[in-house]
C-alpha cells in the first residue's frame, strides 16, 4: 500500500465505497426485476395483457 503514497487509505476507502454502492445497485435492480416480472405474471393471470403481445389484426 505504500506505493499509493500518503493518500493510500483515502484511495482504498473510496474504491471500497464505490464497489459497495455498485453491488447495492445491482442487487436493487435484480430484486426490482423479479418484482416486476411477478407483477406482470399476476396481471396477465387476471386477464390483463400487454399491448406489445397483440397482433396487428387484433387491434380494432
Amino acid at each position: 500500500m505504500t506505493s499509493l503514497g500518503p493518500y493510500a487509505s483515502f484511495i482504498v476507502t473510496s474504491y471500497a465505497l464505490v464497489a459497495a454502492v455498485v453491488l447495492i445497485l445491482i442487487s436493487w435492480i435484480a430484486l426490482d426485476y423479479r418484482q416486476q416480472k411477478e407483477r406482470l405474471r399476476e396481471l396477465e393471470a387476471s386477464g390483463i395483457t400487454r399491448r406489445s403481445g397483440r397482433q396487428a389484426t387484433d387491434i380494432r
